[in-house]
């Protein structure tokens, strides 16, 4: 989840799984896989790297499989 904020000033999260595209228009529009749109006062880039910063730490929490042995 992600902590974004909409052009009234109101902070949200967002499950940054959801995201399907961001564009700059000049407002920073992101559309969701279910075609929903939120427009956010942070810009392009700031969505796209808090977005990869939540898949890093999902990638963190999940425990990797044992070495197979034998």
């Amino acid at each position: 989840m992600i902590t974004l904020t909409r052009l009234n000033g109101n902070q949200f999260v967002l499950n940054a799984e959801l995201i399907r595209t961001v564009e700059e228009c000049p407002d920073t529009v992101i559309t969701l896989i279910n075609g929903d749109r939120v427009i956010v006062k942070e810009a392009m880039k700031r969505v796209v790297n808090l977005s990869i910063e939540y898949g890093r730490h999902l990638r963190r929490l999940i425990p990797m499989d044992p070495p197979p042995t034998g």
